[in-house]
């Protein structure tokens, strides 16, 4: 235990003699190393106050570098107020000049303005007294004599417009009529249709005069179930070896005349037979009636029809209207839409199909109520007929807007097929109806003197008294009368209105 304490002890002398040794090594050294900073730092204190004293002075000179140029700009802006003071001044004594001679001249034009006042005073007097004497001489006050200025400014201005509407509208009327002759000759043409107006018979030929008692039978039995099952009327009159069967609806007329036929040359007529042959008849008509809408669907090159659509077709083959048949009338209209169609770069199928069917509601007209234009484009709307073929349907007459060439085309061909010679037949009676309602709706225009209808009423010309129309009111006047006869009445074509103004001068020489 000694022993530790001993060297311990040696330990802590050892260590205390080096620390004293490291520390008189060093000293020296340390003491070097301040000497040596504090003279670093001497000098580094001398360069920055050089260096202060360099940037104070450039301070100083700039500072008074920049007193000096804002002295120089101080001057200017002085000189530049002195000299704008200075033109001030001049323009102020200018304005006060120009304020003098503006009085001066004020003062001159309140005396020309009171002279002006005088006179005008003076020619107001002098104008009311001109005017009352020529009032006094023409018998006519001032309102009045105006009136009549501006009565004969605008008959001037009615008279120049009615001119200028005349010249564009003759100048319209010889080109377009030219083209549409054109159109229409060629059209025709090419059809070239031999097909003339055709009258449904209704009328049987009887083998002799013992067979309308047949015909008729014990107590009217027969003709009773004839009736009954066909739904026409057989009129058993005076004409010798003939009976006429009456009935509104074509079909019916068709199958009655041909069971009728038949029993004539069968000779067994009585109710039972009579069904029989009735309804083997109605089968008959049936199927030509679907023959024949699928005939002229194949001659106007039409496709894609709907079975119920060309059997209705079928049916206008025993439709006429004024002696035309119908049919064949509509597969006409068909060719020529399509020519006039491929003319005019319009679409060929639609203007075909439009032709073909725009008068398929004439072979249900007389089962509903209606126009057969809007009847025949509802019935195509059920089996999607294009819109466009049901708008030319339904506008053919004009109870709708047309919406395209297409309509336009097929109410041209109805109206070329319908008016070509030979194409239809009209009675008397209904000649003389229509001649007589075409004069009427003219006389029942004011001004109108006389109307006389000419070439089987396709032109009326109209004598109109000078005195209350005038050329204006002459070129109104053919407009609406125009307007009135297409909207009362029906007919084929078109009706040319031709209004005559005249005045005639009448003298005697003695």
């Amino acid at each position: 235990m000694p022993s530790v304490v001993y060297a311990i002890v040696g330990l802590l002398i050892g260590a205390v003699a080096a620390a004293a040794i490291t520390y008189l090594v060093l000293k020296p050294r340390v003491q070097e190393a301040q000497q040596n900073l504090e003279t670093e730092l001497e000098q580094k204190r001398k360069e920055a106050e050089l260096e202060n004293q360099k940037i104070v002075e450039t301070a100083r000179r700039e500072s008074k570098q920049i007193r000096t140029e804002a002295e120089k700009v101080i001057e200017r802006r002085y000189a530049d107020l002195a000299r704008a003071e200075e033109r001030v001044d001049r323009r102020s004594e200018n304005l006060d000049k120009q304020v003098q001679k503006v009085e001066q001249r004020e003062q001159i034009l309140n005396k020309r303005q009171s002279r002006i006042d005088r006179r005008h005073n003076e020619l107001e007097t002098l104008e009311s007294t001109i005017r009352e004497q020529l009032e006094q001489v023409a018998s006519m006050t001032v309102d009045e004599a105006k009136q009549q200025l501006l009565q004969e400014v605008e008959k001037e201005a009615r008279q120049d417009m009615a001119r200028v509407m005349r010249e564009i509208e003759d100048e319209a009327k010889e080109t377009a009529n030219q083209k549409a002759r054109e159109l229409i000759a060629m059209a025709i043409q090419r059809i070239a249709s031999d097909q003339v107006a055709e009258i449904t018979v209704s009328t049987v030929v009887l083998p002799s005069e013992e067979m309308k008692g047949r015909i008729i039978g014990r107590s009217g039995r027969n003709i009773r179930a004839f009736e009954q099952a066909a739904g026409v009327d057989v009129v058993v009159d005076d004409t010798p070896e003939a009976v006429t069967i009456s009935s509104f609806d074509p079909v019916r007329r068709e199958v009655a005349r041909r069971a009728l036929e038949k029993l004539i040359v069968d000779g067994r007529i009585h109710p039972a037979r009579i069904e029989k042959l009735i309804k083997d008849a109605q089968q008959q008509v049936n199927q030509d009636i679907k023959e024949a809408g699928e005939q002229a669907a194949y001659e106007a090159n039409v496709h894609g029809l709907h079975p119920q659509v060309t059997k209705m077709l079928g049916r206008l083959k025993y439709r006429t209207s004024y002696g035309q048949n119908q049919l064949f009338h509509a597969v006409e209209a068909s060719k020529i839409s399509s020519v006039l169609a491929a003319e005019l770069g319009a679409n060929i199928e639609i203007a075909k199909m439009g032709g073909l069917l725009h008068d398929i509601g004439k072979a249900m007209d007389h089962e509903q109520e209606g126009t057969h234009a809007m009847l025949g484009a509802e019935f195509c709307k059920r089996f999607n007929v294009p819109p466009a073929v049901i708008n030319a349907i339904a506008s053919h007459h004009h109870e709708i807007d047309q919406e395209s060439v297409e309509s336009i085309i097929v109410e041209a061909a109805d109206a070329i097929s319908g008016a070509r010679p030979g194409a239809r037949r009209e009675s008397l009676e209904n000649y003389i109806k229509r001649v007589r309602t075409l004069e009427d709706i003219a006389t029942s225009f004011q001004g109108v003197e006389s109307a006389y209808a000419l070439q089987a009423g396709r032109e009326i010309r109209i004598l109109v008294k000078p005195e209350q129309i005038d050329d204006l009111e002459a070129m109104r006047l053919s407009k609406n009368i125009a307007k009135s006869i297409e909207e009362s009445m029906q007919y084929p074509g078109q009706i040319q209105v031709t209004v005559i103004r005249e005045t005639r001068a009448l003298s005697f020489a003695k």
